[in-house]
């Protein structure tokens, strides 16, 4: 089993650093929430999962750790609001790795429910050539990431989730084989 390198551990003890201080900020602030975050998740997702858009060959090997932070500045729009997201996805077993920013609408459902799909880029550590039998050719380092979500509230603050994100150049260059993954993710709205 492949460790993770030194840069994505930093990667991953950078994020969870930010999410110590996003959580050990928020309830110091006078009205409860947080002026610059609107929600932080955190989730572990199934790497590389068959069937989907990425058909190709399998990264088969680890589970994903995701984090991921919602900036409160919004965009009023069709009912929901989109927001600037910037997160990580770091795979346990050394294989492709990512962060990524995106533009995330979301719109609070009945019931609870919440629902949200966005449109951004990713940077990963993968492989762009077919030049590894156990790895991706995702064709460039700087992909496209389309992450999908439906989620349940429990309360003003926590939630959980079904989380989908998929990475690939778009058939912009020779080789695309994407990258799916699908998980489950807790979420706290500050």
């Amino acid at each position: 089993m492949k460790l993770l390198s030194t840069r994505w551990k930093a990667l991953l003890s950078g994020l969870i650093g930010v999410f110590a201080l996003t959580f050990s900020a928020a309830p110091g602030h006078a009205q409860g929430a947080s002026p610059f975050i609107y929600e932080a998740k955190f989730g572990v997702l199934y790497h590389d999962v068959p069937g989907l858009w990425s058909g190709f060959r399998l990264e088969d090997g680890g589970i994903d750790i995701n984090a991921e932070l919602m900036f409160a500045p919004a965009l009023p729009i069709f009912g929901g609001a989109i927001r600037p997201v910037i997160g990580g996805t770091v795979n346990t077993a050394g294989y492709t790795s990512k962060v990524y920013a995106d533009a995330r609408w979301q719109i609070e459902l009945p019931h609870n429910f919440y629902f949200g799909l966005g449109l951004g880029v990713a940077r990963h550590d993968g492989h762009i050539n077919p030049d590894a039998m156990d790895r991706k050719a995702l064709g460039g380092h700087t992909l496209f990431h389309i992450p999908a979500e439906i989620g349940y509230r429990f309360d003003a603050h926590s939630s959980i989730s079904i989380y989908f994100e998929h990475m690939s150049n778009g058939y912009t260059k020779r080789y695309n084989e994407a990258l799916d993954s699908i998980g489950v993710r807790y979420g706290y709205r500050f």
